[in-house]
């Protein structure tokens, strides 16, 4: 059996606990535990966090091996998240790995966090190349060129907030709990997107930027309180519709406008803001107006999880990339 053939793969960049087992770059187990305890806090702690790595690691890898139906003899490699992410959960996460593979002189394998987003698409599809696609999350919002399954080039990125911090903000504003995204998502449905126009934010080239629709929301919240103070209860759904509109809006324009200039017909969208289901739509419209070829990973592999360290793992081990005990993680990512 070669190194890549049965990976297990760690995922704890941030506030979930995920254990996945690949097997010749299929995913047979993909295991995750969410942490509930930050919507009190309505954010991540970054201490919480990673002592609730440290509790659930070891039966989330458990349960991950248990079925895929093998043992821990069978696993050749261990791949972990390095970067970027919590530096508390990244540590927990590299920590077991290195035990894991030191214990049983396996090879390790580092995966950045960002390129596992891009690579997520290759579980189930195969999009030949370039390949297009925008990952967006709370943390990152990056327009990426993916030349192969190795090399990756950033075209643009976000100079401020991410698009998942923005619905986030924005739900917090309108007085939902975190993590309020799929909340903004489930009651956009019953909405208008057109109802309430908000500011957006022009940048140049292919870069993004989010914090002006906050401040434009909160703005209009805050004037229309003054006059009816039960404005947000009566105006949630169009409050939501009209803030996602904007949000996705911007999102779009630039992929299209990346596609078009740069002649690919092939393109995804992935991160945890790709579960969003108004987003999906408009991706999915695009593609059949303007004759692209749309990819779209299954939602269990748009938010954070262990499956894609997984698939990027096998392809790295295809590569001979292996990590040393060495390795450490970092919490901001220097590249893909």
């Amino acid at each position: 059996m070669n190194q890549a053939a049965c990976i297990l793969a760690i995922e704890s960049s941030c506030d979930d606990t995920g254990a996945a087992i690949l097997i010749d770059g299929k995913v047979k187990s993909n295991v995750l535990v969410r942490q509930v305890d930050h919507a009190k806090y309505g954010g991540v702690i970054p201490e919480l966090a990673s002592r609730s790595h440290i509790k659930h690691i070891v039966p989330v890898v458990d349960t991950a091996i248990a079925r895929a139906g093998i043992t821990k003899d069978a696993i050749t490699a261990v791949a972990f998240t390095q970067c970027p992410g919590l530096i508390g959960s990244l540590m927990v996460g590299a920590c077991f790995a290195k035990a894991f593979a030191l214990s049983r002189n396996l090879p390790l394998i580092a995966v950045n966090h960002l390129r596992a987003h891009v690579l997520a698409h290759f579980i189930d599809a195969q999009p030949p190349f370039p390949f297009l696609c925008l990952t967006a999350s709370g943390g990152h919002t990056q327009l990426i060129v993916c030349h192969s399954h190795h090399d990756m080039q950033l075209l643009g990125q976000t100079i401020d907030d991410a698009a998942g911090e923005a619905f986030d903000k924005i739900a917090k504003m309108t007085g939902l709990p975190y993590p309020g995204g799929p909340l903004v998502d489930k009651y956009a449905k019953n909405g208008n997107p057109h109802a309430f126009k908000f500011a957006t934010s022009e940048m140049k080239d292919y870069d993004f930027s989010f914090s002006g629709i906050k401040t434009s929301v909160l703005y209009f919240l805050q004037k229309q309180q003054k006059t009816n103070p039960q404005f947000i209860e009566q105006n949630l759904a169009d409050i939501c519709a009209s803030a996602q509109h904007a949000i996705v809006q911007m999102l779009m324009q630039k992929l299209l406008k990346a596609a078009k200039q740069l002649g690919i017909t092939h393109l995804g969208i992935a991160g945890g803001v790709s579960a969003n289901s108004y987003w999906r739509n408009a991706l999915i419209e695009a593609g059949n107006q303007r004759g692209l070829t749309v990819y779209i990973p299954p939602f269990e592999y748009c938010t954070d999880n262990a499956a894609m360290i997984g698939i990027t793992a096998y392809y790295q081990a295809l590569n001979q990339d292996w990590a040393g005990l060495d390795t450490v993680p970092m919490a901001k990512s220097t590249g893909l």
